[in-house]
This record gives structure tokens, C-alpha cells and sequence, in this order.
């Protein structure tokens, strides 16, 4: 992991994830990086330029509101955490939370067998389905350094009716459900982004404002994604809402 030194600047916040620490500069759009101050613009574009972000260790703040920061970083949501009691991630699962490919399996590898058995025991809506798409599921972390793991399912966007309806429900009652349970501190994938099929700007959208209608409901609102494509749409596509 990369830390990146805030030599100097007290007024700076500093990101605690288990992934990387990235000292912030209270105006949201800037970071200051060594002792240059950088503009979020310019730096979503050096990227490609093998600039910090690029070699997969960014961590970029925007606010959502007065209490809640927007978090975009690169990196393994397994890894992921804030306080161990307050904190979950969302994991893109099936409608029968079994474990699968992907985040589900690395999900379902990382917390251990309890996790398996805890989905086992969440009540079938029908046949072979406990999280319908588009709803959301709460079970503990287990072996994962976070409190809880949110399930829930996203559209298939070549067999969705209304793909981008069902995909903003599935963070909405994400959200819903960690507010429910006192969770402060949530953490997504790029839901349907996978296998899926669901194209990367599209999802974005709905990802960034859906979760500006919980801005005043978490303290931390982060998107941990593993490949760096999608954390450049991410990356610009907050940029453009935010």
C-alpha cells in the first residue's frame, strides 16, 4: 500500500480504509499530493498517464452533503473497512445468495463458511430465491474486517424490462437496509458491471444519484473498484454529478 505524506497541512482529513491513505484538502475539489495541490479534473485525466489513480491506489472524496463524503477508490472490497462495528459492504449477488463468480465469490472466500450457512438460513421468497432483483439482504462479515454484508441483486441489462429501474433499486434498498441497521459507513462494487452486462456510464449514473438521496443518512458513502476502467467512469462521472 501507498501512503502519500501530508507534510505540514493539519486541515487535511485523512482516509482510513485498509486499502490506501490519501490526504484530502477540505476544499473537495482538490487533494494534495506530496506538496502540490492538484484540481479533481486534471487529475481524473492524468491518469492514464500512469499518474497515482492509474497505478491503482486513488482515493478521491467528493461531499454529498455537510456529513456525508462520497468515496471513489481503487481496490479489493474484501479488504475493505472504517470501524469494524458501524461499516458493511454491498455484495452483488444472485437471488439465491449461495456465493458465484466474481465479488460473490471473493465475498463468500474471505468471510468463510458461516457467511454460506447465515444466507442459507434467510427466508425463501419462492423456490431457490431469498433476495429477489432489485432487493436487498443483510447478514454479519464474519471473517471480514467489516460489521455486516449487505446482499443484493442486479439486473441482467440485456433481460431487464426496465434495467435501469431495477438497478437503481437495488442500491436504494441497499441503502435502505444498512440505515435500518445503524450503518454508518457502506461500501459498493459497480453493481451489474460484471457479467451482467451493464454498460459503465449508464451505471454510474444511477449509482452516483441514488446515492445522493441518502446524503444525509451515512457519513461515508465508497465505491471500491477493482478494475481501473471503471473506476475512470466512476471517477469522471462523479466528477460531472457531484
Amino acid at each position: 500500500m501507498t501512503s502519500i505524506p501530508g507534510r505540514g497541512w493539519s486541515s487535511g482529513r485523512l482516509l482510513r480504509t485498509g486499502l490506501t491513505q490519501l490526504h484530502m484538502d477540505p476544499n473537495p475539489r482538490r487533494i494534495r499530493i506530496g506538496s502540490d495541490y492538484t484540481h479533481l479534473k486534471a487529475f481524473s485525466k492524468s491518469m492514464d498517464g500512469g499518474g497515482i489513480a492509474g497505478r491503482g491506489n486513488g482515493v478521491l472524496r467528493f461531499p454529498l452533503s455537510p456529513t456525508c463524503d462520497f468515496v471513489i477508490q481503487r481496490g479489493d472490497i474484501t479488504k475493505w473497512f472504517v470501524d469494524g462495528s458501524t461499516d458493511a459492504i454491498v455484495n452483488a449477488a444472485n437471488e439465491r445468495m449461495l456465493g458465484g463468480g466474481g465479488a460473490d465469490g471473493a465475498i463468500h472466500r474471505a468471510a468463510g463458511p458461516d457467511l454460506l450457512e447465515a444466507c442459507r438460513n434467510v427466508p425463501e421468497v419462492r423456490p431457490g430465491v431469498r433476495c429477489p432483483t432489485g432487493e436487498a439482504r443483510i447478514t454479519p462479515g464474519f471473517r471480514l474486517p467489516v460489521s455486516h454484508v449487505i446482499h443484493t441483486v442486479g439486473p441482467i441489462y440485456n433481460a431487464n424490462s426496465d434495467p435501469e429501474a431495477t438497478l437503481r433499486s437495488a442500491y436504494r434498498n441497499s441503502l435502505r437496509v444498512a440505515k435500518d441497521n445503524n450503518i454508518q459507513y457502506i461500501a459498493f462494487t459497480a453493481i451489474s458491471c460484471g457479467v451482467y452486462g451493464y454498460p459503465y456510464e449508464e451505471a454510474a449514473t444511477v449509482a452516483i444519484s441514488t446515492a445522493k438521496e441518502f446524503a444525509n443518512d451515512f457519513k461515508e458513502v465508497h465505491f471500491v473498484l477493482f478494475l481501473e476502467d471503471i473506476y475512470n467512469v466512476w471517477l469522471n462521472k462523479a466528477n460531472e454529478l457531484l
